[in-house]
């Protein structure tokens, strides 16, 4: 059993103080591999003792001995990438490669050909609407209910179009303050252009991300942000698109941290009091 296989296990038997153990060691490994355990402790924000019990937690005689076995597994690891990305490897086992060069290189060209005088506007527009509305449907929808879920952290009146019903109710209460945010990718929806023509009816602002300059959505929107998804055979990636979104949230944490800092604090308490999230 590795390293990591062996913190996996026992993590749910740890105290709260290990489990910071575990969580600092597992994102540093490399890092670590020579740290003391009041290193360790400093930078995991938990005492010595906490750490060389951990140790003790995982099965080890002592902090020395758990050092050693990272150690081995970061060897090891390190041996088994050099294997990989040998030049002689295999073509077929190296499609995993492949994907994330294809995504990263995507971000460039998003990167190239983004206008960021646009990011600012369309952050201003998310910030002062009256109300925010976002449209995704059948593979855009993930990246519509990220979106949705992290705006309305930091700000009130965000709705999102669910798949079946309230779209009229919804599309009614638009006003010419309001602002649309459409994602739709090949294959287009005919229902997320039906919808956003509604929407630029009622006089809303339309921001869309979408894969072409000239794509339906795009020409209707006020603002369209492209990026490519590498569509093969109907499967495409929302890296992209996500960092895409990302990039609004961004710079909507640079210029409004005043305003959402409150907002933010209010929900966290919220999160705390029901025990939503498993610390």
């Amino acid at each position: 059993m590795s390293f990591e296989q062996l913190v996996k296990g026992s993590f749910s038997q740890l105290s709260s103080g290990q489990k910071k153990v575990a969580t600092f060691l597992l994102d540093n490994l490399e890092k670590v591999v020579f740290y003391t355990a009041v290193q360790i402790g400093r930078e995991a924000e938990v005492s010595e003792t906490t750490v060389i019990r951990f140790a003790y937690a995982l099965g080890f005689k002592g902090f020395s001995e758990m050092q050693a076995a990272i150690q081995q597994y970061v060897l090891e690891n390190s041996t088994s990438r050099f294997i990989e990305d040998s030049p002689h490897q295999d073509e077929e086992s190296n499609i995993f490669a492949k994907v994330l060069e294809r995504d990263i290189a995507n971000l460039r060209q998003t990167h190239h050909q983004l206008n960021y005088q646009d990011v600012w506007k369309a952050v201003d527009w998310l910030m002062q609407a009256d109300q925010v509305l976002i449209v995704g449907y059948r593979a855009s929808y993930a990246a519509a209910h990220w979106f949705h879920f992290m705006l309305s952290m930091i700000r009130q009146h965000v709705s999102i179009i669910p798949l079946s019903s309230e779209i009229e109710e919804r599309i009614i209460s638009l006003t010419e303050k309001s602002v649309v945010v459409v994602i739709s990718f090949p294959r287009y929806s005919k229902e997320t252009i039906q919808i956003t023509e509604a929407c630029k009816r009622m006089g809303a602002r339309i921001v869309a991300a979408t894969d072409r300059t000239l794509s339906p959505v795009s020409r209707l929107s006020d603002i369209s942000f492209i990026t490519d998804i590498n569509n093969v055979s109907g499967h495409y990636s929302n890296a992209s698109v996500i960092n895409l979104l990302n990039l609004l949230m961004a710079g909507i944490e640079e210029k409004y941290s005043d305003q959402t800092k409150d907002r933010i604090k209010k929900v966290e308490v919220l999160y705390s009091q029901w025990e939503v999230f498993e610390e």
